[in-house]
């Protein structure tokens, strides 16, 4: 089942391209660039990756951001990524940025996006995975910095498919950013947002109604709620729930205790990421099979994850078509095909 799982062709939605900073190329950059990292070594930087909860996470992945400067350390930043994409069969990604966390330090968001999309073009010349890049909100800021960013992106409004909403999710509702929304919509972009991962279902009510939005990132805890249950399988509602974040955020003491197989069987369209995998143990192989290991999912619902992520990426349906018939075309392997 593992060399199953390795190559099955694989679609990531929820991925936080900062989140993908390896402690190796971050103590690298800060030499290149002359910042002092608060810790002696890539071991130390290693270590420190035992959060309480997803606070404790945004607190260092802010801080190890300090090292991103130049547009050449965002195409590095993204091509390691790629990089490891190519060796795990991953096929189409779509990425998140967060540019708050850049511009407040005096970085250009022109700097951050040409990074970015130089390397996403190579990664589709060189290894054949298809992208689409996803501006993410810092909600622990006002919805007056939000508006600001979203009018600073407008020159790139071609090269961004969507806007999304993450950072600390505890008191900071979406009902916050009702009016950037509204403003990312009319500009025809797509909108998806964190929610459900620490903050209560009602954040994904929100989401829903007042965002409006075309995915749900996380979503998990929505099982506190059946009738949000139902409403998100009655409208095929997408989540981008990311197993090995959630139990490393302590949203789950473990992954024998993770709800995404119950999610599944529920007949809600999840999907399955990694979202910071530089800090939370692993890309998208590694989060199969931790899943695997604790859930023992068959071949037919790995099958489904990936359906579900496919139909609910923002490319066009022909490139959807193309992705099912390669997934389609990916035989079972008999010995293992009701379990692991």
């Amino acid at each position: 089942m593992h060399e199953w799982l390795a190559n099955l062709p694989k679609i990531e939605l929820h991925l936080h391209i900062e989140g993908t900073l390896e402690p190796e190329l971050a103590f690298e950059l800060a030499q290149r660039h002359q910042i002092a990292l608060p810790y002696p070594s890539v071991e130390a930087l290693r270590e420190a990756y035992n959060f309480a909860d997803l606070q404790s996470f945004l607190d260092l992945y802010y801080q190890c951001a300090e090292v991103l400067r130049d547009e050449d350390d965002f195409y590095r930043l993204t091509m390691a990524y790629l990089e490891r994409c190519h060796t795990q069969a991953v096929t189409h990604v779509e990425i998140f940025f967060d540019p708050q966390t850049h511009t407040a330090r005096g970085i250009p968001m022109s700097t951050v996006i040409e990074g970015i999309e130089r390397a996403l073009k190579e990664g589709e010349t060189r290894f054949g995975i298809s992208s689409q890049l996803i501006l993410c909100i810092l909600r622990h800021l006002d919805e007056e910095d939000a508006l600001a960013t979203l009018n600073a992106a407008l020159p790139y409004r071609d090269r961004i498919v969507g806007i999304g909403l993450d950072s600390g999710e505890q008191g900071n509702p979406p009902s916050k950013f009702t009016r950037a929304f509204d403003f990312a919509r009319a500009q025809g972009w797509k909108i998806v947002a964190h929610a459900g991962e620490e903050g209560p279902a009602d954040y994904i009510w929100q989401a829903l109604k007042l965002l409006k939005v075309d995915r749900i990132d996380h979503g998990v805890r929505c099982v506190e709620d059946p009738s949000l249950v139902a409403h998100l399988r009655d409208i095929n509602m997408p989540l981008t729930v990311c197993p090995l974040s959630n139990t490393r955020l302590r949203v789950f003491h473990s992954m024998a205790e993770h709800n995404l197989k119950t999610l599944l069987d529920q007949g809600l369209r999840v999907t399955l990421n990694s979202d910071d995998p530089a800090y939370f143990g692993g890309y998208m192989l590694e989060n199969m099979l931790a899943v695997q290991e604790a859930l023992n999912l068959t071949q037919a619902q790995w099958r489904q994850l990936t359906k579900n992520a496919i139909d609910a990426s923002f490319i066009d349906h022909a490139h959807q078509q193309r992705l099912h018939a390669q997934l389609d075309a990916y035989p079972d392997t008999p010995h293992c095909s009701d379990s692991a």
